[in-house]
């Protein structure tokens, strides 16, 4: 094999890769239906609405969230693709071993995109311009599919330059660029800023990530909280601090979509203890625990609000990261904002074997932690929901957001409740036995 060109001095730092396969479901759906190709065609979602569309029909305004009813009467001529999740996760294995091919440092953040730190691969394969085109001819090759690529010498620059890219080519932004390049975009390209977010802002005149980096911290600080206030800044001026890290040990949690939107508190809290249930249930599963618990709320609209909490040490137990995510969803003081989903992960993982944990004045050896044991194993051996929070038995009355039987009606007559040593005060109505 002949050495990798030495790569110039542009390409220097920007060891930080964003790969971002290009309109990823719609695409692996045409791999079937190649007909299709150049015209307007959108995958549909199990809600009745858009989640990806061609270039062809975002030009009639299709983009996700739009009722299928509307893009029918947007755009005549469309052709509408059911999903296939099957479909799209052996493509998106597909996708992800040829990335692992060439460089170990893998950060996947969802279907369709991800992560790669290719500073280890300089010597085998050269500089970031040279793997850029590696990995988009080997996914044209392997899976058929185009892919764009963004390189920087961070995450946020890697990520941007990745969008600047597409469709379907590639964008590197050095060191001696970054600050130009952030400066011209508008602030809604920025992480973190969402419509209610960009709103803020532009009250107070900043429109352009230039305003943003001009405008003083403590300004941001009063304005949006002090750490996304400072944050943003951090951000404007092209400081980031993150790591591309590989997916085995990034984060692990639980996210439900409703199937149709939800505006009473009493029906979201459950939703959200199902979810924090089942997140700490798969960090126990996985060895793990987390230091840092992330909600995240999905509203009616399709915009998404994150809010996250560390912790002064790591945990694996559910009645704490439910506690966590709680008090994230009651400091946002929705009231009765509709909502589609709401998702609860933990993230600053490492082993759950050998964590410090310290004893408060009084407590029992014995608790909650024991707890989630027994009924970890109890639905090793009876089957997953044999014991779960009492809340989640609750009859829904009509309320609940779930296809199918009310909310957790329970299979038996009669309910035994069951509280674990050193419980706290009103903890007999957290787990049930049914």
């Amino acid at each position: 094999m002949s050495p990798a060109p030495v790569p110039s001095p542009d390409e220097a730092g920007c060891a930080v890769l964003h790969v971002a396969v290009d309109d990823f479901r719609v695409s692996v759906q045409l791999r079937r239906r190649p007909e299709l190709a150049g015209t307007p065609v959108v995958v549909a979602g199990g809600r009745g609405v858009v989640v990806c569309a061609t270039p062809q029909a975002r030009r009639h305004g299709l983009h996700p969230g739009v009722p299928l009813s509307r893009a029918r009467r947007l755009c005549p001529d469309l052709t509408v693709l059911a999903a296939d999740e099957a479909e799209h996760a052996r493509a998106w294995a597909g996708v992800l071993e040829v990335l692992r091919s060439l460089t170990p440092v893998v950060e996947p953040l969802g279907p369709g995109a991800a992560f790669l730190d290719v500073s280890g691969a300089v010597r085998r394969l050269g500089g970031p311009v040279r793997t850029g085109r590696l990995v988009r001819d080997a996914v044209a090759d392997e899976q058929g599919l185009t892919c764009s690529v963004g390189a920087g010498a961070t995450k946020l620059v890697a990520a941007l330059a990745c969008a600047a890219a597409a469709p379907d080519g590639f964008v590197l932004v050095g060191p001696a660029r970054t600050v130009a390049f952030l400066h011209a975009l508008p602030v809604g390209a920025l992480p973190g800023v969402g419509p209610g977010t960009a709103r803020v802002l532009e009250r107070l005149g900043l429109r352009t990530v230039a305003d943003l980096a001009h405008a003083p911290a403590t300004t941001l600080a009063r304005a949006l909280g002090d750490g996304p206030g400072r944050r943003l800044h951090a951000l404007a001026w092209g400081r980031d601090e993150r790591v591309v890290v590989p997916a085995a040990v990034r984060a692990t949690g639980s996210e439900r979509t409703f199937t149709r939107d939800v505006d009473d508190p009493r029906v979201v809290h459950r939703e959200l203890l199902r979810v924090a249930a089942r997140a700490a249930a798969r960090a126990r599963a996985a060895g793990v625990a987390g230091r840092t618990v992330v909600l995240r709320v999905r509203f009616a609209d399709s915009t998404a609000l994150t809010r996250s909490r560390t912790l002064p040490e790591r945990t694996d137990v559910t009645r704490l990261v439910h506690a966590t995510a709680r008090d994230l969803l009651d400091g946002l003081g929705l009231q009765r904002a509709r909502l589609r989903g709401v998702g609860v992960r933990l993230e600053g993982l490492a082993p759950a074997a050998g964590q410090p944990h310290q004893l408060r004045l009084g407590e029992r050896g014995r608790g909650w932690r024991e707890a989630d044991g027994a009924v970890d194993r109890a639905g090793a051996r009876f089957g997953a929901g044999s014991v779960r929070p009492a809340t989640l038995l609750e009859p829904a009355r009509g309320d609940s957001p779930w296809r199918g039987t009310p909310l957790g009606a329970p299979s038996v007559g009669a309910l035994q409740e069951w509280e674990p040593p050193g419980a706290l005060p009103g903890g007999s109505e957290w787990w049930t036995m049914c």
